[in-house]
């Protein structure tokens, strides 16, 4: 037996001699996978029931009663608030996570998050508690996003730091199979409450998918709290060779790394603004909610498989290819997409919206995991990589309120929201282009700022 027979196209990991290193070190990589999806889960089922609740029910119980367009951009604003607090929360965990470690930063994020989702639960509503109402929620918003910040950059630079050569895009493209599971348990929990009568949705209905967080959280802390530090990270800290200010080192030693994680963050834009813009656009010409929420079901469900194939392939061709081939199409795609939905063609929008979730979206957002961390050194690894990717999520999160501004009223006025999809990922096409491919460095060659990763 082969001790590289795990690696494909015949590529070597020098630090695997064995076939009981190979797979000891599967094991680790399988365990942080699992870890990883279990977060990406909670992470994107608290941010979604959010922006699901966002586009149907906030902006009627939070806020003043008066224009319906202006209370939706007042909602769709609470919604972005989070992103806002983003960047600091990648700075402050990616210190944490760069400096005493991964495995205890992503204990702390994913608990962070999932206290402040139980909360948002219990707040008072305008009616009960006047502005008091909005100010809670913007607190506990801000709260998810410092988590947010760190949880996907960590679990995925954990994650690429336990995978082998020739393994590495595989294992961490399951925090984004997560995520679309997060997103499918967030759409299946409001589909009841979508179903209620308004009175009681807005009463007591839109609660319950706030509160059922809390059982991904116990069973996400269970496994994450039995990980391990990643070899290569553990070598850095017994030989004392990681730095004092992360942040600051990584600006000095990757600048170009980082610049090009930013441009490729953008690629989020497109998840983020069909799963909110698109919602609320849809029900405001005459589409039922429950159908777009199974759009969005049937896409992730989708997805969950189709990334780490997509992952598969990045390991086999390379980064590159695949992430431009995705992001390509979702450009395309995007204008079908809303034109579909301006005519209220059902079976249309099902079609587009599953090949950009489960097609064109899935080829960059699975390989973003490993090929964002992979351009970076490990002693910098998870301050590059969070705060890098929250300056595109950062603009995703205010993509719906400027959709909402732009479209207004008027059905037919779809364009703007197309574009501000496509723009962004023109973007994110520029920063792959100029990014190295790394699919093939050993992993302590990985983000060298001398010799580079070619």
């Amino acid at each position: 037996m082969s001790s590289h027979s795990d690696t494909p196209s015949g590529i070597v990991d020098p630090d695997i001699t064995t076939p009981e290193e190979q797979a000891y070190r599967v094991r680790r990589a399988k365990k942080a996978a699992l870890a990883a999806f279990l977060g990406g889960a909670l992470e994107y089922y608290d941010f979604f029931v959010y922006a699901t609740a966002a586009s149907l029910v906030f902006s009627k119980i939070f806020f003043p009663s008066g224009d319906p367009v202006v209370a939706q951009i007042s909602s769709f604003a609470t919604f972005g608030v989070a992103y806002i607090a983003r960047p600091f929360g990648a700075i402050v965990f990616g210190h944490l996570g760069d400096r005493i470690g991964r495995k205890n930063t992503l204990v702390l994020t994913l608990v962070l998050m999932g206290a402040s989702t139980f909360l948002i639960g219990a707040l008072p509503d305008f009616h009960a508690a006047g502005y008091l109402a909005p100010v809670l929620l913007v607190a506990l918003r801000l709260l998810q996003g410092l988590s947010a910040g760190a949880e996907t950059a960590g679990a995925s630079a954990l994650t690429m730091e336990e995978s082998p050569v020739g393994r590495r895009a595989f294992f961490p493209s399951f925090s984004m199979s997560g995520i679309s599971t997060g997103i499918v348990l967030a759409s299946l929990v409001f589909l009841p409450v979508a179903a209620m009568s308004e009175a009681d949705r807005l009463a007591w209905g839109w609660r319950i998918p706030f509160w059922s967080s809390i059982v991904v959280l116990i069973v996400a802390y269970l496994v994450r709290r039995t990980l391990e530090e990643p070899i290569v990270f553990e070598e850095k800290a017994q030989h004392h060779e990681l730095v004092k200010l992360p942040f600051l080192d990584m600006l000095k030693t990757h600048p170009a790394q980082f610049i090009q994680v930013a441009l490729m963050s953008f690629e989020t834009v497109t998840n983020t603004f069909m799963q909110s813009f698109g919602l609320a656009y849809a029900v405001s010409v005459g589409i039922n909610a429950q159908t777009m929420l199974w759009v969005s079901i049937v896409g992730n469900v989708l997805a969950i498989a189709t990334q780490p194939l997509s992952a598969m392939f990045a390991d086999k061709f390379g980064r590159k290819p695949i992430f431009i081939a995705g992001i390509s199409g979702s450009t395309v795609l995007i204008f079908v997409y809303f034109w579909a939905i301006s005519t209220a063609n059902i079976p249309l929008v099902f079609v587009v919206s599953t090949l950009i979730t489960a097609g064109t979206y899935a080829m960059s957002n699975a390989i973003y995991p490993a090929w964002f961390a992979e351009l970076f050194n490990v002693r910098v690894r998870y301050s590059g990589m969070a705060v890098g990717l929250q300056i595109g999520i950062l603009c995703a999160g205010f993509t719906p309120l400027l959709g909402t501004a732009l479209v207004g009223k008027v059905a037919a006025n779809w364009g703007p929201a197309a574009w501000i999809v496509a723009g962004s990922t023109l973007l994110a096409l520029v920063g792959a282009i100029w990014a190295r491919e790394t699919y093939r460095t050993p992993i302590h060659e990985l983000g060298n700022p001398v010799r580079g990763t070619k």
